[in-house]
């Protein structure tokens, strides 16, 4: 089979899975229709209907597009297969049923960014980051029944600089998920695949998981040492950003985003969430093995600032701490 007789349908949403579908379309390859998320509500009343990245792009490129409420949906299911697909693409989109994913000649693959098998779940790249990992990737595997476990059949290994946060590996990530998903796709189309089962990855230890995050799962636990606080916040920076409660004596505490720190290590006896800052140019905070300095942070409903910026309006005159 030539690429341009190959027919694909490509499941996505988020501008992660964009650079993917861009791929696939310049590269002269026959993309039949593209699913995606209904348009999402926001607003005040929800009245402002808000288009998924991968809608915007395959209305600009004129695809055939789907936005099923529900994936089992009979009519969606016989509208997808009305589109007699050879192959299903998917990146960053719900978990499909058998109906669906089963449906092609040639299967379904998914491409997650993590090297599986560790790292499966909604949000592989903030928590390879949190967790202070050197080494990252991105994998293309089979869909079968249990979310991400599928057999792999590529993957690319990405190092994470010590410097990096998450939106440094996510971009990296998107542009290496593009050539893997058309590496992919070339291989299927000439019969080169090899599949690998996850269960040989295993090496005993047990896997990491990337579970979706909440609010509270961004709180900061100064308790950690120096490393883990620092990797946690870059894990979460700029979006949607680690938190804490800054408490300026008996005062109301103020929620504060953590944007950018540094790494202090020291001996020091103070308490673990002390605040030391000389009012000018640095805010620092315990931890067991030292401090971590805040370079960049948001209070609520302010713009990010520096710390220099932040301290030029703050002049607390009390003990400052946070937890």
């Amino acid at each position: 089979m030539e690429k341009k007789d190959l027919r694909i349908v490509y499941m996505g949403t988020p501008e992660f899975a964009v650079e993917s579908l861009k791929r696939l379309v310049e590269g002269g390859y026959q993309v039949v229709g593209v699913v995606t998320m209904p348009d999402k509500p926001m607003g005040r009343h929800g009245s402002v209907l808000q288009p998924s990245p991968v809608k915007e792009y395959a209305v600009a490129q004129g695809l055939k597009l789907l936005q099923p409420e529900r994936l089992k949906d009979e009519a969606f299911v016989e509208e997808l297969r009305a589109l007699k697909a050879d192959l299903q693409i998917v990146v960053a989109f719900r978990m499909l049923p058998e109906v669906v994913w089963a449906m092609p000649p040639m299967g379904t693959f998914n491409l997650h960014a993590s090297l599986l098998p560790h790292y499966r779940g909604a949000a592989p790249i903030n928590w390879a980051v949190m967790n202070g990992e050197t080494e990252t990737g991105i994998t293309t595997f089979f869909l079968k029944h249990e979310i991400d476990t599928g057999e792999i059949i590529d993957q690319v290994r990405v190092p994470i600089a010590d410097t990096d946060n998450v939106e440094v590996v996510y971009d990296k990530l998107m542009r290496l998920g593009g050539d893997l998903v058309v590496k992919t796709v070339e291989a299927l189309l000439h019969g080169g695949v090899q599949t690998v089962p996850q269960e040989t990855l295993c090496t005993g230890e047990a896997l990491k998981p990337a579970p979706k995050i909440f609010k509270e799962t961004c709180r900061i636990d100064w308790t950690k040492g120096v490393k883990a606080v620092y990797d946690f916040t870059r894990g979460l920076s700029p979006y949607p950003a680690a938190w804490t409660e800054l408490k300026v004596g008996g005062a109301q505490p103020v929620t504060l985003k953590v944007i950018e720190t540094e790494k202090l290590f020291c001996r020091h006896a103070l308490s673990v969430g002390t605040v030391e800052t000389d009012g000018k140019t640095y805010f620092r905070v315990a931890v067991p093995d030292g401090f971590v300095g805040i370079r960049v942070l948001q209070l609520a409903g302010k713009k990010r600032m520096t710390v220099a910026d932040f301290l030029r309006g703050f002049h607390p005159d009390a003990a400052l701490t946070v937890g």
